[in-house]
């Protein structure tokens, strides 16, 4: 599909992911017709502001990223509203999108659809096959109706919408706020003010034994416009990196970058989460030819020069 003269709507699209997705749209790629749908101006959950969204941008595609996310803590803390919000702000945006009769929905999925039990590397085949890790299977149980819904419009209206399903993501203009941030610029955060501090050690929860994958920001953003270009079919997506990675070696790589000398103490009565997480991430580069370019140290680096430089007003 040649994205050049579609008008292109994203919502969430001043969020993190949002952010660098827009301007590779709009400075890479050179397409100038994107619109914005984000919560200062629309609130997804009001069927009201979605019509509202349509009547303004009249959009031939919609990239659907807003959602309501957190790590292990908020996930807890929050699992009717993490259900509530992302179900109801995608099957509304999904449902008049059909009825409007656009050319693509884009549907932004998550690891955390998969069952706790998936064999590593996670297979897009293996989806149905159990419950989520139990800290975060509200959200993931939200996001994943929208893959039903793709699917079945699909076989009954004959509606273009993919799902894809991105690890966890990092990278510069995460979110830094500790009562709902991912582990990355959880510990970053943690790191950096407790050698400011003089601190003798930091606290990480769970055992530091769960593995994870992880993405970086701009590389999901690429993957993201390569799958609306060249990607129509019904079954989901992975978009990962390809590799996996314990959190106490992540932890000892933030620490050796930040330059963090004191202790590290393991909370062991906070959970770990799902114990391993990978993505076998062939069909993306096979369909769309997807492949992740960013390795980790380095992304981290530049997540790290990127909070330093902005933390005194954010």
């Amino acid at each position: 599909m040649d994205l050049s003269e579609k008008r292109i709507t994203v919502t969430g699209g001043k969020g993190f992911l949002g952010t660098h997705l827009v301007r590779i749209l709009r400075e890479t790629r050179g397409y100038q017709n994107i619109f914005i749908a984000d919560l200062s101006e629309y609130d997804l959950r009001n069927i009201g502001d979605i019509k509202r969204i349509f009547d303004d941008h009249r959009p031939d595609i919609v990239i659907h990223l807003a959602a309501v996310v957190g790590g292990i803590g908020a996930n807890k803390e929050n699992p009717g509203k993490f259900f509530y919000d992302n179900a109801i702000m995608g099957i509304q945006l999904m449902h008049e999108a059909h009825l409007r009769r656009i050319e693509k929905f884009v549907a932004l999925g998550t690891i955390c659809c998969y069952p706790k039990f998936t064999p590593v590397p996670f297979k897009e085949e293996d989806i149905w096959n159990g419950y989520p890790e139990e800290t975060n299977a509200p959200y993931g149980l939200a996001k994943k109706m929208l893959l039903v819904q793709s699917q079945a419009y699909r076989q009954q209206y004959d509606f273009n919408s993919i799902f894809l399903m991105p690890v966890n993501l990092y990278g510069p203009g995460d979110n830094f706020d500790p009562k709902s941030s991912h582990v990355i610029p959880a510990l970053i955060r943690k790191c950096i003010e407790a050698k400011e501090s003089e601190k003798n050690h930091i606290v990480v929860w769970g055992t530091g034994e769960a593995s994870r994958e992880f993405l970086y920001v701009e590389d999901a953003a690429e993957g993201i416009i390569l799958a609306t270009e060249k990607y129509d079919k019904p079954d989901p997506v992975n978009l990962g990196a390809g590799f996996e990675i314990k959190i106490k070696d992540l932890v000892a790589l933030i620490v050796k970058l930040i330059g963090f000398k004191g202790e590290i103490r393991w909370d062991t009565t906070k959970p770990d989460g799902q114990s391993r997480r990978m993505l076998d991430i062939s069909r993306a580069e096979k369909e769309f030819g997807f492949k992740a370019k960013t390795p980790l140290e380095m992304g981290l680096k530049k997540t790290i020069e990127w909070y330093k430089s902005v933390r005194s007003i954010i």
